[in-house]
């Protein structure tokens, strides 16, 4: 049975692991339920339109910059509630990412878990929403792959083929050596098995307990998972405890 000490690098997503990508995105959206007046658009409801909102455009658009794609996901989001929206609010709401917090366990998990491995990014957004999440984060990445320098956005299989490219011409690392971290089933954990690697599920949402999908896209089959933590701080610690 592997030990997550076996592995050499964790490659991260970002949004949902190690950023509350969700308090982000609701609150990014309250200035579009206030001007609506509507009390009938919940925390769930809006979180579950931007899910399927955000992988409709992901889909169809793979090249558009986040921060582009993010203010087309608003505008959908307001037609899907039949609320009148502007160009202001869809550009506000898609530069919204540099706000959105981390997690309260994140830094101090991930200062632990960099004694061990190697950290590297596999994310979504643009590299200058990335920079700016990334001050929050407390550590300096080993590698940084976003959506903006391959052109595509998880789960298409050319992220991952990046970020294996990456590993193994910069770092030196194979596929065995690395445990893909994550929260997204959808994003990450699907195709993250789809290509061979090893993962551990940061299920904040506690999916695994039944929990609300939030923010992300359902998947019809749950992928296998290797590791299952409810937060960074639970992985760091039972690395902590592996390592001695």
């Amino acid at each position: 049975m592997a030990r997550l000490t076996d592995y050499r690098v964790l490659t991260f997503d970002c949004y949902g692991t190690l950023i509350d990508w969700e308090g982000g995105i609701w609150d990014a959206l309250q200035p579009l339920i206030m001007r609506s007046g509507r009390s009938d658009v919940t925390r769930e409801a809006g979180l579950l339109a931007f899910a399927r909102c955000e992988h409709r455009h992901e889909r169809d658009s793979p090249d558009l910059r986040y921060p582009d794609l993010l203010a087309r996901v608003h505008r959908s989001i307001a037609e899907g509630f039949g609320i009148e929206t502007s160009d202001a609010l869809d550009e506000a709401f898609g530069a919204s990412v540099p706000l959105w917090p981390a997690f309260p366990d994140t830094a101090d998990a991930l200062r632990v878990l960099k004694r061990h491995y190697k950290l590297v990014i596999l994310s979504n957004v643009h590299r200058d929403g990335f920079a700016a999440s990334n001050r929050k984060l407390g550590v300096e990445f080993d590698a940084i792959c976003t959506a903006e320098d391959v052109g595509s956005y998880k789960p298409a299989d050319a992220n991952f083929e990046y970020l294996l490219a990456h590993l193994k011409s910069n770092l030196g690392m194979d596929r065995a050596d690395v445990l893909h971290t994550a929260q997204s089933l959808h994003h990450d954990h699907v195709p993250a098995k789809r290509f061979g690697l090893a993962n551990a599920w940061i299920d904040r949402q506690r999916l695994s307990e039944g929990g609300s999908w939030g923010a992300t896209e359902k998947v019809e089959a749950m992928p296998e998972t290797d590791f299952v933590f409810f937060s960074m701080g639970e992985m760091a610690e039972a690395v902590k405890a592996e390592a001695g």
